[in-house]
């Protein structure tokens, strides 16, 4: 018989640094124990004890084509036929960065990477080889992966020096991150009038996707825009999340923005990992072996991840993009409908394919609002929604994903669901465990 996920997770607690090789897979935000998946199929996972569940995490965001998308596992299967690796240079790096390129208008050029942490790492790296400053802002709220220079949070009062939210990260690495409120250029103008010309990067997620989702306010990308060409500041775009996602160019795309860098992860890898940095010319030939700049990776352009990604980037035509927009639309329809029926005030918000059920009353435009909400309610919801086969985001500031694979039934079923849960939510009572379903197909 099937090890249960309960088994699993004390077998791996011993094994494995809290059981799990990312912190949010442990289920800490909702309570419980994490399930233990095996398999996927379109808009489907089933756990280790064959449960079944319409999946809204997908990957966290890179299997906008659903699981085991038939073309993109046949690339996966033909690449790896050839050789998993091979340290040199291949012809699948250039179809990658031709593919990026011809979408994202702001890039000029790209290197690729293993990971979207690597990819922000060697952004902030050459806006601060090129302006030959130190410093960058970023927003609270905002995840641009795990180096040092991230993992910070704001001190006290409006406008303070980061300070490390991480053992281990020095107080030296949190000093050079000044911390910004998204939504909030004032927050943003402090800093550059303070520290202007010491000042190498401002970077951003566009569409704010791991404090829950937050779309910017109209006039805020423009004036982050404005403000670096004012004072000579490299704007950054972490679209890992975003890009090829909310637009075929990204959030660059559907807001009409124009970043001097831009870092990709997830969708570009159609599941595998990957990561890509590209942009301007004049500032992506400082990356060696063209210039001073030092980056370097064993995988980077691994061929089985490219050729995932651009399987994965080719199925992305306009009608595959309004049919996610078409089910997305569905989806905030019914949960507002829900929410409006049962009396209740949470908000959703949504962007495109990426959405958010923020158990607040009101509207999240910045990440204190976020930390506003009810943490325990979403908790409850969770497990609820877990309880009826949905499995969405264990974490309140986590974004839901769709994919092409979730089908008008999905969404329906989802929506019956979501009105039960919130029932329980309301009543404060807690879900029962996940019971074993029967498949909905396929």
């Amino acid at each position: 018989m099937a090890e249960t996920s309960e088994q699993l997770f004390e077998r791996a607690k011993g094994l494995i640094p809290g059981g799990v090789n990312s912190p949010v897979r442990a289920f800490q935000a909702v309570g419980g124990v994490p399930i233990f998946m095996t398999r996927g199929r379109g808009a489907y996972l089933w756990d280790c004890q064959s449960r079944q569940y319409i999946d809204y995490v997908g990957s966290w965001g890179p299997l906008i084509l659903g699981h085991a998308h038939p073309p993109v596992i046949e690339a996966i299967q033909a690449a790896a036929a050839c050789g998993t690796s091979f340290g040199t240079a291949t012809a699948g790096e250039l179809a990658m960065a031709e593919a990026i390129i011809e979408r994202v208008p702001s890039v000029e050029m790209v290197r690729l990477v293993n990971s979207g942490t690597e990819a922000t790492m060697t952004a902030v790296r050459l806006a601060r080889a090129f302006t030959r400053r130190a410093r960058i802002v970023k927003f609270a709220g905002c995840y641009h992966g795990h180096g040092d220079g991230f993992l910070v949070q704001a001190g006290s009062g409006a406008a303070t020096l980061g300070v490390p939210t991480s053992p281990g990260v020095t107080a030296a690495a949190a000093a050079d991150t000044l911390i910004a409120r998204f939504n909030d250029i004032q927050s943003v103008r402090q800093w550059t009038d303070r520290y202007g010309q010491d000042i190498a990067a401002i970077i951003v997620e566009p569409v704010v996707g791991n404090a829950g989702v937050i779309p910017p306010t109209a006039g805020f990308l423009p004036e982050l825009r404005r403000l670096a060409d004012d004072r000579g500041i490299v704007l950054i775009f972490d679209e890992v999340m975003t890009g090829f996602r909310l637009a075929p160019g990204g959030a660059q795309e559907l807001y009409n923005m124009r970043p001097d860098l831009t870092t990709l992860g997830k969708i570009i890898g159609g599941g595998m990992p990957i990561g890509a940095v590209g942009g301007r010319r004049d500032i992506m030939n400082l990356l060696a072996p063209a210039g001073p700049v030092y980056q370097a990776g064993t995988l980077s352009g691994n061929p089985v991840a490219v050729a995932a990604g651009l399987a994965s980037l080719e199925a992305l035509t306009g009608p595959v993009y309004e049919q996610i927009e078409t089910r997305a639309g569905q989806l905030e329809a019914g949960l507002r409908d829900n929410l409006k029926k049962l009396g209740l005030a949470w908000q959703y918000q949504r962007v495109a394919s990426m959405g958010c059920l923020f158990f607040t009353d009101k509207c999240v435009r910045d990440f204190d609002d976020a930390l506003r909400c009810d943490t325990a309610a979403y908790g409850r919801y969770f497990h609820a929604m877990l309880e009826r086969g949905i499995y969405l985001p264990p974490s309140q500031f986590e974004a839901f994903f769709l994919s092409a694979a979730h089908s008008e039934a999905d969404i329906e079923r989802t929506i019956a669901a979501n009105y039960e849960s919130l029932q329980v939510v309301a009543r404060r009572e807690v879900a029962k465990p996940p019971i074993v379903r029967r498949e909905l197909g396929g």
